[in-house]
C-alpha cells in the first residue's frame, strides 16, 4: 500500500544520509522518503489471521514473498517456525541473504509468530520468555534538522510530557565542510540546553558521514554527554564502527540496516558497536531478533531495537539486556516513519515516557485500520 494523504515539505538539511557525499540536488532526505508498507496477512484452517509488516522497498519484497516464499508456507504448520524460517532462508539464498530477502522473510516471520500468539492465547512476548519490566521506558525519536527554535520548542515539549531520553537527527555531513560542523553542534547544544543534563540525548548520522569526518565530530561532541552517536559510517565499514567504539568518547549504536545473526556475531567480535539497534522487520523476524538478542546478552551489548512499532516492542519487553525502546510520535507523515500509527490499530501510545502491551491481547496485539485505509493506493 502507497501512502496519498497529506505530507510535510522537507527542508534540505532534514536529516544526513549516504546519498549526501555525492553533493547531488536530489540528495536531501527527500531521497529516502518511503511512503509505501507492506502487510503481510496469513490465514490457518481455524480462521487465524497473522498480521507481519514490512516498510523497505513494499512492492519488490511483495515480489519475493509472492514468488519465492508463498509456495514453501501453503499447507504448513505454523508451530514449525524454526524449520520454515530456515526453509525460506535457505531457499533465497543465493539472491537473499541480506536486504530485500531477508526484509520478506521477516514480514512473513512477522505474521507468524502473531499467529502461533493467538493459537496460544498469549500476547507474543509471553512465547519469547515473559514480561521482565512493568512498562517499558521508550526515547521520542524525532527532533530532525530544522530551525533551532522550533527544535528547542519539540524538545521541551517531550520534556514536559515526561520523556527521559530523546533522540535527534543531524543536518549536515562532510560535503558540508567546518560550517555544516558547527550547524550540527547547534542542534545537539540547543537540545541539550533545552532539556538539561538529567535527561538522555542521542543523536544520529543515519549512515550520513565518513570516518574522517566522524572521527572529527567525536571531540566536539563530547561535551554534550550524548549517550550514543547512531550509525556515524555506513553498514558495510564494521571496521570503521570498531575505530569509533575503541575511542571511548561516545558509545556507538548501529545494528538498523545489519542482518541475521552473523551479520551482528560479526559487529559482536569486532567490538564495533556499544548498543545494538537491529529492526525486527528487517532482521530475519522475531525468530531471528530473539537470537541476536541472546548473543548480545552473552556479551553484554545492549539491544534497543530501531523504530519502535509491536514487533520490536515485544522483544524489549521479553529480554532484561533491552533498557528501553524507541517511539516515533504521533504526527503528520513525514519520512514515512509515521505509516504505521495509520495503518494498524492496537500500538501503544506512550505516557510519561512509558508504553505497556496489553497482556490480555493475543499475539502481537495488532489489527489493521480498514477505516483508514482509504488514504492509501492499496497494490495486493
Amino acid at each position: 500500500m502507497h501512502w496519498r494523504g497529506k505530507t510535510v515539505a522537507l527542508p534540505p538539511h532534514f536529516c544526513t544520509n549516504p546519498m549526501d557525499l555525492l553533493n547531488l540536488p536530489e540528495a536531501s532526505m527527500g531521497t529516502f522518503t518511503f511512503h509505501g508498507w507492506l502487510v503481510v496477512e496469513i490465514f490457518t484452517d481455524d480462521g487465524l489471521v497473522g498480521i507481519g509488516n514490512a516498510a523497505l522497498a513494499p512492492q519488490v519484497t511483495k515480489q519475493v514473498i509472492d514468488l519465492y516464499l508463498k509456495p514453501l508456507l501453503i499447507g504448513k504448520d505454523p508451530w514449525d517456525i524454526e524449520f520454515l524460517w530456515q526453509h525460506m532462508y535457505r531457499k533465497t539464498m543465493a539472491f537473499g541473504r541480506r536486504g530485500i530477502g531477508m526484509v520478506a522473510i521477516s514480514a512473513v516471520d512477522i505474521a507468524l509468530w502473531d499467529l502461533l500468539g493467538k493459537s496460544a492465547k498469549q500476547p507474543v512476548y509471553r512465547l519469547l520468555g515473559g514480561r521482565t519490566k512493568p512498562r517499558i521506558p521508550v526515547y521520542a525519536s524525532r527532533l530532525y534538522s530544522v530551525e533551532l527554535s522550533e527544535v528547542a520548542a519539540e524538545a521541551k515539549r517531550y520534556k514536559a510530557e515526561g520523556y527521559k531520553a530523546m533522540k535527534l537527527r543531524f543536518g549536515w555531513g562532510p560535503t558540508d565542510g567546518a560550517a555544516g560542523m558547527q550547524r550540527n553542534l547547534n542542534l545537539v547544544q540547543t537540545v541539550r540546553e533545552t532539556v538539561g543534563d538529567g535527561i538522555d540525548v542521542m543523536a544520529d548520522a543515519y549512515m550520513g558521514w565518513t570516518l574522517d569526518y566522524a572521527k572529527r565530530m567525536l571531540p566536539l561532541l563530547e561535551p554534550f554527554n550524548l549517550r550514543w552517536l547512531e550509525e556515524p559510517v555506513i553498514p558495510d565499514d564494521v571496521h570503521g564502527y570498531a575505530e569509533l567504539k575503541s575511542y571511548g568518547r561516545i558509545p556507538i549504536a548501529g545494528g538498523e540496516h545489519e542482518f541475521t545473526a552473523y551479520g551482528f556475531r560479526d559487529l559482536i567480535e569486532a567490538r564495533a558497536l556499544d548498543y545494538i539497534q537491529f529492526d525486527t522487520n528487517r532482521v530475519g523476524g522475531l525468530t531471528q531478533a530473539r537470537k541476536i538478542a541472546a548473543m548480545a546478552e552473552a556479551y553484554s551489548v545492549p539491544v534497543i531495537p530501531h523504530a519502535g512499532q509491536m514487533h520490536n516492542y515485544h522483544v524489549v519487553m521479553a529480554s532484561l539486556n533491552s533498557p528501553m525502546a524507541e517511539y516515533f510520535p504521533v504526527v503528520d507523515v513525514e519520512v514515512g516513519n509515521e505509516l504505521f500509527w495509520y495503518i494498524f490499530k492496537g500500538e501503544p501510545t506512550a505516557k510519561d515516557g512509558f508504553i505497556d502491551l496489553d497482556e490480555n491481547l493475543p499475539g502481537l496485539g495488532l489489527t489493521i485500520n480498514e477505516g483508514a485505509l482509504k488514504d492509501f493506493e492499496v497494490i495486493e
